[in-house]
């Protein structure tokens, strides 16, 4: 078992996969958050009577703004708390340490070693017209 440390890690790197994480995150929200308005605001508008068309116009298209700008809000917000937590990071590894990881190779001798190669076919030993003798 081998021992290391992340003394470091790279800013950016840190907040481009927070961003991504929080996006997707934000996508299964927003789905959710997006439904639920379409599905609430178009039983307020049935109730509403006549002229009521608009209000489900709106719900619609206000569920369809929740599943877009969550995500997006959510990306945005994941890229700076991810900035943030790099940098925040490399200031306390350097006063603290980093973080300890315990690290063993896995056996792959569990396998079968491959084939041997075959030998290889010879097109100078085929004569068209003639009989092949196989080793069978």
């Amino acid at each position: 078992m081998a021992k290391m440390q992340i003394k470091r890690v790279g800013v950016f790197s840190v907040a481009k996969i927070m961003g991504i994480i929080m996006a997707a995150l934000g996508l299964i929200i927003g789905v959710i958050y997006g439904v639920f308005i379409m599905i609430f605001v178009g039983a307020m508008a049935g109730m509403g009577g006549r002229g009521s068309g608009v209000g489900a116009g709106a719900g619609v298209a206000g569920g369809l703004i929740a599943m877009i700008a969550i995500p997006v809000f959510y990306g945005i917000l994941g890229f700076i708390i991810g900035l943030i937590y790099g940098l925040v990071y490399n200031l306390a590894s350097g006063v603290v340490g980093g973080i300890e990881l315990e690290l063993e190779s896995m056996e792959t001798s569990s396998f079968a070693p491959p084939p041997q190669p075959q030998q290889q076919w010879n097109a100078g030993q085929y004569q068209p017209g003639q009989q092949q003798n196989y080793p069978y």
